[in-house]
């Protein structure tokens, strides 16, 4: 049973490795437009709540690859 689930339903692995790649993508590019919109438009506020969520999901995507044992 174990091994016909295997071959039915993939790798979690894999899986894991979707995600994460995912988690990142998302983390880094919400870095980069939090930077892109503090250097254009100064606003401190904006900048704040933007480090704030760039912070949080990056910490949910280290967090992720932790649990999961995917190497940094």
């Amino acid at each position: 049973m174990l091994l016909l689930r295997f071959f039915v339903m993939g790798s979690t692995r894999d899986d894991a490795r979707k995600t994460s790649r995912r988690k990142g993508l998302v983390a880094s590019s919400t870095a980069v437009a939090t930077g892109v919109a503090a250097a254009t438009l100064g606003l401190v506020p904006l900048t704040i709540a933007g480090v704030g969520a760039s912070g949080y999901l990056a910490w949910r995507w280290w967090d992720h690859r932790a649990k999961n044992g995917l190497k940094f």
